[in-house]
């Protein structure tokens, strides 16, 4: 399963995918895309990703422990869920007009959409089993709670994406090492007679 830099893995690809579809139209340049959030100060960018939670997902289940190699086992890897906000940065609108803006969030709704989901072994392609696609998915959150993501970050509410991906494994740091068979005893028996 997928290791630790998995969640910075997702962030980087949604802000690849941006990157790659929306410049130089609507978007004059790949760096005024980035992976920010909305309290920075004096920021030069105009599309920002905001990963504003992270909830394990209690719906999922992992078996056990997992084997790993023939000696060790590990314990199972979590399912995540990755809560994130794109939004266009205030300071750094270079003189946009509501409906500029507005051209930008289509346009990053249309991307989103057309590239809703990657797999995990893409991301960490030294992965040696074929993992469940992380799907990107509109979050089913309200007006209310948008608002309070934004309050989060002491920044008045302004029209923005909000996406869940999932489900996103982690794995396990800890690996067990279990016992070797050194020593074993067999017995043979003969359970009838044989005929002649």
């Amino acid at each position: 399963m997928a290791d630790y830099p998995i969640i910075a893995d997702v962030s980087q690809f949604i802000v690849e995918t941006l990157r790659k579809k929306m410049c130089p139209e609507p978007i004059p340049s790949p760096n005024n895309i980035e992976i920010s959030s909305p309290a920075s100060q004096d920021v030069d960018y105009l599309v920002g990703l905001y990963l504003y939670d992270i909830r394990e997902n209690m719906e999922v289940s992992s078996p056990r422990l997992i084997q790993k190699g023939r000696a060790q086992l590990a314990k199972p890897p979590r399912p995540y869920d990755l809560y994130y906000m794109v939004f266009i940065n205030g300071s750094g609108q270079m003189g946009l007009k509501d409906p500029d803006m507005q051209k930008i969030i289509g346009k990053i709704a249309q991307i989103v959409n057309d590239n809703s989901s990657v797999r995990p072994n893409d991301l960490q392609p030294w992965l040696e089993t074929q993992e469940p696609p992380i799907v990107l998915s509109q979050a089913k959150i309200g007006l209310e709670e948008k608002e309070r993501v934004w309050r989060m970050v002491s920044k008045p509410y302004q029209v923005s994406l909000f996406y869940r991906a999932a489900p996103v494994y982690l794995s396990s740091g800890e690996v067990i090492d279990t016992p070797r068979v050194t020593d074993a005893t067999f017995e043979l028996g003969i359970t009838g007679e044989e005929r002649g």
